[in-house]
């Protein structure tokens, strides 16, 4: 699908195709919904409240699929891994977070084009952010 910007065209994208910012808001709530009861995940958290942590997944993923550059903005490049390297990520970190992000995704109820897109990037990723062996 195609819309008109200042006259010109341009792809819609992935931001724009599955909502937009209420989309990925909804997202980043329901994962931290699930971080929050869990044992093995939620250590990986220093703020009392997981609201900054929820914010800035919500804020980068936005960025990623074509939304606002409001998380580069505000903290600069992502960096994601560099970002996670004080806290053990293993194969059973991997797991659950992404057992998380999958009821996540699911919870949106977007296309099946949209959603297997969707998680693919994520399990991408989450293997991408291991870096303790185990």
């Amino acid at each position: 699908m195609k819309e008109i910007r200042r006259g010109t065209f341009s792809e819609e994208t992935f931001f724009d195709q599955v909502g937009g910012e209420p989309t990925f808001r909804r997202l980043a709530r329901r994962f931290y919904e699930g971080v929050a009861g869990d044992e093995l995940l939620r250590p990986m958290y220093p703020e009392e409240d997981l609201g900054p942590a929820e914010e800035r997944m919500a804020l980068f993923l936005m960025q990623y699929w074509g939304g606002p550059n409001t998380y580069s903005e505000r903290r600069g490049h992502p960096r994601l891994r560099m970002r996670h390297v004080p806290f053990k990520v293993d194969k059973a970190a991997h797991d659950a977070w992404l057992t998380h992000m999958r009821a996540a995704v699911a919870s949106l109820e977007l296309s099946a084009e949209h959603e297997q897109q969707l998680l693919d990037y994520l399990a991408y990723a989450a293997a991408s952010m291991i870096n303790t062996p185990g």
